[in-house]
């Protein structure tokens, strides 16, 4: 008793002190007059460091439900919450789906999912959500049981430990003296949580993990159990479950690592890998059957090596044996070293689940086979993912409607038909500019470990970019006032919708109404004033309208809601720059390459600030850092030929000044500012093609008018420079 009353002093007195943080998932805060439950930026310290924490989608929903409102809730991860657009995940088209075919209905979709997280943090969540009213739970979840916390493959901490001990460790964060006695631990083991930086699917790559691990079925064992809680919690509080299997690219998304799956004696090593050369050899050449018996007969060796066992499925493929081609892509996907996809041991679970269970207030979606049967060839794959496990519209589309198919019988009064996809987004805003930005998230992802050392990314991403000039092809000023008209329209009928406004605002800034954008960004800043995005977002586009004291105070605030945006660092170091603070715009940039060493911007603008500081040499050698990241970045090669000249390295300043104009050919101050350089140095050709190029993409450009009207007018008087 008298250690019990120790600890509760202790507890006392660290909240008292304001020691800790609040381990809840929701927290209460007024908006508009009406009290909301809204997410904790913190809830998730509790698994992660706090350097890179990641962090829950904005949601809000109030906290005494109206009569008759319909209450979903979604729990999963990245998925789920519809990375790398969540104002288009998945449970936006239910909601327009819902809201359509039943009108006189009031639905509430509550999206808690959160990216990289698993089971062990989706349980708490879980457990939260079970005291809110929710009358559906929509589960997505799988992909993320080997990498995230107390995960096999994990970086986030200890690697599969059993279920007692993750139970007790969550369970002491709960407490403010547990989340002391972590951080001390942490701290005598010389764990640096602020030394972290969140590096995406690269942080794993040493983490491989082979295929007959012991921890990979603890995995399993820990998953089972937390599903199983996840369940009964969803049942007992009144709810229906609508639990899903995970769909994942199996056809054309390789295996990420690849390790042997046996021991094989030196000798047997060579033999498998010399049969596997002659298969790939065969397959070159389009020999099928030869690589396929090749495979089978290597595979008596060892059939647990994932990138073999994809190279077999394309055999069966190209030869249209779906069957066996579905069977072999499913091995490589279960033998991966780099777990980033649910595998069949997680969908077998996930579908025993309802045997198991036994409760009508249980249903099962196959999604995995709703999504499949998308395919062609019944094998998931580019036309339904953007890479290994995100959504691409098609897909967010069909899950959808099967989840909405599933909920019909809920309402047997039957209103209208369900709209179609092009319905679905013409509500949502998805606009041809909306589209394209995701697109291009797309292709910048596809250009970072681990996806673009993977077999074809090339042209994956290729098809990617593709398909953004696609949709930039539609992009026009007839069809701008027509997609201005339509976001106006659907506000009018739904203005708290804070997504919509999120996507309005995107169409608003990339067809060029800066103003009309921050002015989104600040409606959705009031209808989530939790959030750091609406601050964000608001406090950078003032940067270009020369509001600089108004962003820097809204920045400050993104910084004090989510300390860990790297990019709020960044333009928080801009707005201070434009005012001449520039002490304390390197302090911003010091602290963003400390989060995140990789950033080329970062380093430009830092040299930019050098620069102005009149330190040259440190501003050429952050230049120079930017360019190791980034060598194709014409605008730092710019940058960088500038401070050339300022230093009398007129021929180093020639060379780049010539790749930012190849790397930056719609740039029209690059090109001008080569234009000038060739000038200087009597290239009279080269700068009078430079000239052209800045007139056609500034017709107005009156210097560049100025040159070329000299350059030509020697020509006319006998100096040739043709």
């Amino acid at each position: 008793m008298p250690t019990l009353l120790l600890f509760a002093a202790l507890e006392v007195c660290l909240r008292l002190a304001g020691y800790g943080y609040n381990p809840n998932f929701f927290k209460r805060i007024p908006i508009g007059g009406e009290n909301f439950f809204v997410q904790n930026e913190d809830f998730s310290l509790s698994f992660f460091p706090k350097s890179i924490v990641r962090n829950p989608g904005p949601l809000r929903f109030p906290i005494h439900k109206a009569p008759g409102t319909f209450r979903i809730f979604i729990l999963g991860e990245s998925a789920a919450m519809g990375d790398p657009a969540e104002s288009f995940a998945p449970d936006r088209y239910l909601e327009m789906l819902l809201r359509e075919k039943y009108p006189e209905r009031k639905f509430e979709v509550i999206n808690t999912s959160i990216t990289a997280i698993n089971s062990h943090v989706i349980l708490p969540i879980a457990r939260e959500c079970a005291a809110h009213e929710g009358d559906l739970w929509i589960i997505y979840m799988g992909n993320n049981e080997m990498v995230g916390p107390y995960g096999a493959a994990t970086v986030f901490g200890r690697r599969a430990p059993t279920l007692p001990f993750t139970r007790l460790v969550t369970a002491s964060q709960k407490m403010r003296l547990g989340q002391w006695f972590m951080a001390l631990g942490q701290r005598l083991a010389g764990h640096n949580q602020e030394a972290a930086v969140w590096g995406g699917m690269e942080m794993f790559l040493k983490n491989q993990i082979p295929p007959g691990s012991p921890m990979r079925e603890t995995v399993y064992q820990n998953f089972q159990k937390n599903l199983d809680d996840i369940v009964r919690a969803g049942i007992n509080s009144g709810a229906t479950v609508l639990l899903n299997t995970v769909g994942v690219n199996l056809r054309d998304c390789p295996p990420f690592a690849s390790l042997p799956g046996r021991t094989l004696a030196p000798a047997e090593r060579a033999e498998f890998e010399t049969i596997r050369t002659h298969c790939q050899q065969a397959a070159a050449q389009r020999q099928w059957a030869a690589a396929e018996s090749g495979f089978a007969q290597a595979a008596r060796l060892d059939d647990q090596q994932a990138d073999f066992q994809f190279q077999w499925a394309g055999c069966f493929l190209a030869q249209t044996n779906f069957a066996e081609s579905r069977k072999h892509f499913q091995l490589a996907c279960d033998d991966d070293a780099l777990p980033f996809r649910a595998d069949s041991r997680i969908n077998a679970a996930i579908r025993a689940e309802p045997q198991r269970r036994k409760s009508d207030h249980l249903i099962l979606c196959d999604a995995a086979k709703v999504l499949a049967e998308g395919s062609a060839d019944g094998v998931c794959g580019n036309e339904m993912f953007f890479e290994h496990v995100h959504f691409d519209f098609d897909a967010r589309y069909r899950l959808a409607r099967a989840w909405a198919e599933q909920i019909e019988p809920f309402f047997p009064r039957r209103t209208n038909d369900w709209i179609s996809q092009a319905e679905c987004e013409q509500r949502l805003g998805l606009s041809p500019w909306n589209r394209s930005q995701v697109l291009h998230l797309m292709v910048e992802r596809m250009q970072v470990p681990p996806l673009s050392s993977q077999t074809h990314n090339e042209e994956r991403r290729g098809a990617l970019e593709s398909r953004i000039q696609s949709e930039l092809a539609q992009v026009n000023h007839d069809q701008a006032a027509r997609t201005r008209l339509n976001f106006e329209q659907l506000l009018v009928q739904r203005p708290d919708d804070f997504f919509l406004r999120e996507n309005y605002a995107v169409f608003l800034e990339l067809s060029g109404d800066v103003p009309a954008a921050a002015a989104q960004w600040t409606r959705f800043r009031d209808l989530l004033p939790q959030d750091p995005l609406g601050y964000f977002e608001a406090g950078r586009l003032l940067i270009p309208q020369q509001h600089y004291a108004e962003a820097e105070t809204l920045l400050r605030r993104t910084l004090a809601i989510r300390p860990s945006r790297t990019d709020g660092w960044i333009e928080l170091g801009n707005a201070l720059a434009m005012q001449e603070k520039y002490p304390e715009a390197l302090d911003c940039f010091a602290t963003a390459l400390k989060r995140d060493p990789r950033d080329p911007q970062t380093f430009l603008r830092r040299g930019k600030v050098l620069a102005h500081l009149n330190r040259h040499d440190e501003a050429m050698a952050s230049y120079r850092a930017g360019l190791t990241i980034k060598p194709a970045d014409g605008l730092i090669r710019h940058e960088l030929a500038l401070e050339l000249v300022a230093a009398g390295q007129v021929d180093a300043a020639g060379s780049e000044f010539r790749q930012a104009a190849q790397f930056s050919q719609d740039n029209a101050a690059v090109r001008f500012d080569y234009g000038t350089w060739l000038l200087k140095q009597q290239q009279w050709p080269e700068a009078q093609q430079e000239f052209e190029a800045v007139l056609r993409l500034e017709p107005g450009n009156v210097r560049a008018q100025k040159h070329l009207t000299w350059l030509q007018a020697k020509v006319s008087t006998g100096h040739d420079v043709r």
